[in-house]
């Protein structure tokens, strides 16, 4: 072999030995995406934003959940119009938003992702495409406009926007917060992972078996029982089919108006 060749064949071997030094040491990933927590695909829909100006506008809203600081929730949340809301089983369900089509005002490469929290009623003094932005078969969402303000300038008011389910991300486990009277129990279900909607729920004291639940609005959950002086335990199950069991979540001394924390959906 002549030296030509061999000096070539070592120059070879020693950019091969550089190239996978420098990719053993590259991340393996720079970029984090919701990808992987996608539950469906990019569908088309216009969004708006409200402001705020008092305080007492961050409580309530048609999903129950009071106030939305408290609960957990902040000003990511959203309320959805009559073709989403789905009579309020969509509460707690999360999405991921982002501008689309008009680049004067869309912020570029942002998304937010919100929890469905309260419903955008129609207003039937207007056509649906006359100023009626909630009314049927309009797919729309409001949002605060510090959730707005993430993906558009403030100015774009009625927004195209593409929207797509996601698995919500929460800290801690579900939580149930047991109010009522006497033999009423009303239950709010909040901070729920996964699909983050709720198809059905059960109660169970140590001196009863299960309970069937009946929705009462929203997220509120409630039976007739005489449940006092019992530990209690939860059955909720998603829309997706999953179903998470929690013994004993409350202790016999349970009260009116206190919140317990249970197990997780994964």
């Amino acid at each position: 072999m002549s030296p030509t060749l061999q000096l070539l064949l070592l120059l070879l071997l020693l950019l091969t030995f550089l190239a996978s030094t420098a990719l053993s040491h590259l991340p393996s990933s720079s970029v984090t995406t919701t990808t992987s927590l996608s539950i469906s695909d990019w569908q088309s829909a216009r969004a708006t934003y409200y402001a705020a100006s008092d305080p007492r506008d961050a409580v309530g809203g048609a999903c129950g959940y009071g106030d939305l600081v408290k609960a957990g929730y902040g000003m990511a949340t959203v309320g959805l119009s009559e073709p989403l809301f789905e009579r309020g089983q969509i509460c707690g369900a999360c999405f991921e938003l982002r501008c689309v089509d008009d680049m004067r005002w869309c912020i570029p490469g942002t998304s937010i992702i919100v929890t469905a929290t309260n419903f955008c009623a129609p207003n039937y003094g207007f056509t649906a495409d006359g100023g009626g932005h909630c009314n049927p078969p309009n797919k729309h969402l409001v949002l605060p406009i510090e959730a707005f303000e993430k993906i558009a300038i403030w100015k774009a008011g009625n927004m195209p926007v593409q929207y797509r389910r996601i698995k919500c991300r929460k800290e801690g486990g579900v939580r149930f917060t047991i109010d009522g009277s006497s033999i009423f129990i009303s239950v709010l279900i909040t901070n729920v992972a996964g699909v983050g909607d709720i198809v059905s729920v059960k109660i169970k004291g140590s001196r009863t078996g299960w309970l069937p639940m009946g929705r009462n609005w929203g997220q509120n959950w409630h039976v007739s029982a005489d449940l006092k002086n019992q530990p209690l335990s939860f059955e909720v199950t998603s829309s997706d089919g999953l179903t998470v069991t929690s013994y004993n979540v409350a202790p016999k001394a349970w009260n009116f108006g206190q919140t317990f924390e249970g197990k997780q959906f994964l």
